[in-house]
């Protein structure tokens, strides 16, 4: 099972006007401890960032799983909720997951996440899809 890390990286962007301005972007980085994904993040990150940075935050996230899309430009944060009937009190009980979504617009996320879904047996309800502010998410090597 992967552990993500929303790592955010601090550097100086040059904007459109040629102005450069400070500027703070999250990522999510698949890594075993806080030490590997602040190395991770530093290995992924050096060869676009010209010029120093350096990551001002690690935490660690709750996303259950992720549905990758290549076609996708953004990152959509789907909160699902898993329904299940307690056998002993009869009692429908409610567990919330959150699930990562990679799509160019709200709707094709929803269908991203209705596809990824589709080999499932539990019932479940979308109970909210948002837009993340997240620059890009970054899988776990294998063979390193």
């Amino acid at each position: 099972m992967a552990n993500w890390f929303e790592c955010k990286v601090r550097y100086d962007k040059l904007q459109e006007n040629g102005a450069v301005k400070k500027v703070t972007e999250p990522y999510l980085v698949d890594a075993l401890s806080f030490t590997e994904a602040e190395s991770r993040i530093t290995e992924e990150q050096t060869p676009f960032i010209s010029g120093e940075f350096s990551v001002s935050a690690v935490k660690r996230t709750k996303i259950a799983e992720i549905f990758f899309n290549e076609t996708g430009d953004r990152w959509y944060l789907v909160k699902v909720a898993f329904i299940t009937l307690d056998e002993k009190t009869a009692v429908e009980k409610r567990s919330i997951s959150q699930i990562l979504v990679q799509a160019s617009n709200f709707k094709e996320a929803y269908d991203n996440f209705i596809s990824g879904m589709k080999d499932t047996m539990a019932d479940y309800e979308v109970v909210q899809i948002s837009e993340t502010p997240l620059m890009d998410v970054y899988k776990m090597k294998l063979g390193d």
